[in-house]
């Protein structure tokens, strides 16, 4: 077993684990820690805890110290100078007409470095940029490309559910989300029905999916072949996986019925498949 502190850099974002040393941390509390982008300040989320070795992939960093009122005052004037940093920038960009939209700014504790990052349609030539903001900020300067996820995420907004999105409310990390997982839950294969306002598919389909998974072990599928409770041999033409709903056509009948899925009796199940048509026209919307 090993104690540990948990730190977050973004309000939502990724947990680290460092080594608290003799320092008793709190929830709340802000920590200066040592880590490859430089010196840089967190907000501790998960306090003195002891974990085992095994969740732990690298050797710890230790904590620096926690934050005093002159290090709360450098965190206030690097906010100031990512804003400034964010205006320059943009400047700079639309004199030099890059194809490119700045995101956001972050400036590390110890003012070593200034990261700047954007998203681009294609790949962008930003040497002289970066030039440029080297010779403004007279400090280390890095651009990072990121995908529209990763944009949303910074952003934010509202989903079409009518609150935050879920990358800015809770996730800390992105999870994949594939089509598999929108024909299992039986929604229609229509990318505005199914993406979200980042233009990739929803992540609230990774967040359901296990529910489902559950419910597809219990319940027939579209096309498996079930005996109704008259003992009438039928074929499954509609699922409704929450309700528990089948609508049966049976041999004997040309009208189809609806039964639960505790009613009938599966000989022989179905397998949701994405076609490869399918999969070609929508595979855009899995990428980051």
């Amino acid at each position: 077993m090993k104690e540990i502190v948990g730190i977050r850099f973004k309000k939502v974002g990724k947990i680290y684990y460092f080594s608290p040393g003799y320092i008793n941390a709190k929830v709340g509390d802000i920590a200066i820690v040592e880590t490859v982008r430089g010196i840089e300040s967190g907000e501790v989320v998960i306090p003195n805890r002891e974990i085992d070795d095994s969740a732990i992939a690298s050797p710890l960093k230790p904590i620096i110290r926690l934050a005093d009122s002159g290090d709360l005052k450098t965190i206030e004037r690097n906010k100031l100078r990512e804003q400034e940093a964010f205006k320059v920038c943009e400047e700079k960009i639309a004199m030099r007409k890059l194809k490119m939209n700045l995101v956001d700014v972050e400036c590390t504790f110890d003012n070593n470095k200034l990261l700047f990052y954007f998203t681009a349609e294609n790949r962008v030539d930003f040497r002289e940029l970066v030039k440029d903001l080297a010779a403004v900020f007279r400090t280390r300067i890095e651009l990072r490309q990121i995908g529209v996820r990763d944009e949303a995420k910074i952003l934010g907004g509202l989903g079409i559910c009518g609150r935050e999105f879920c990358c800015k409310a809770h996730m800390g990390d992105f999870q994949p989300v594939s089509i598999k997982m929108a024909k299992e839950q039986g929604l229609s294969l229509n990318p505005t029905k199914i993406s979200g306002t980042c233009g990739r598919l929803m992540c609230c389909l990774k967040n359901e999916q296990n529910v489902y998974e559950e419910l597809l072990k219990i319940t027939p599928k579209m096309g498996a072949i079930v005996v109704t409770p008259d003992g009438d041999k039928g074929k499954v033409e509609d699922v409704n996986l929450i309700t528990g709903k089948l609508r049966v056509k049976t041999e004997k009948s040309e009208v189809p019925v609806t039964l639960d899925r505790s009613e009938v009796k599966l000989l022989k199940d179905a397998e949701i498949r994405v076609n490869r048509d399918e999969l070609k026209a929508l595979k855009n919307l899995e990428d980051k």
